[in-house]
């Protein structure tokens, strides 16, 4: 598992497994954000499991798909009231970790701004540019 860190309590990360879990859970993460829909490739775990997982790991659980890079309205608000439930570090995953990164820098920019959110999800390597105009929208409201 390869956490890279957006602040200091939000990381994103590639498809996360039981193990990586039981993981996060012992390095006192609270919750996980599972951005990836049901079925996206072949052998990957289903929210379900992922979910009875978490729990077991006694870690908050969120399952916020996003499909073709078709992020809406509702799903910044659950990824939004995700991070706002949960006190403490949280994980979200995807597939690479563009999509939560992209969730994130969304929902954040009301309050941090799309330059900050740019430069945060720069530093981590990804890159915001398709975004900006979203992005701009979204911080003005």
């Amino acid at each position: 598992m390869k956490l890279i860190h957006l602040t200091d309590t939000v990381a994103v990360a590639g498809q996360l497994w039981d193990a990586d879990l039981a993981e996060l859970a012992r390095q006192g993460y609270r919750a996980v954000i599972n951005n990836r829909p049901d079925g996206e490739v072949p052998g990957q775990p289903k929210a379900a499991d992922l979910r009875a997982a978490a729990e077991r790991h006694g870690l908050a659980y969120w399952h916020i798909p996003v499909a073709g890079g078709q992020i809406g309205p509702a799903e910044i608000d659950g990824f939004r009231q995700a991070l706002a439930a949960t006190a403490g570090p949280v994980a979200a995953f995807c597939r690479s970790g563009q999509r939560s990164a992209v969730l994130w820098a969304l929902a954040e920019a009301p309050e941090r701004g799309p330059g900050e959110v740019t430069a945060r999800a720069a530093a981590a390597g990804y890159d915001l540019t398709a975004v900006r105009d979203r992005l701009a929208a979204v911080h003005a409201g």
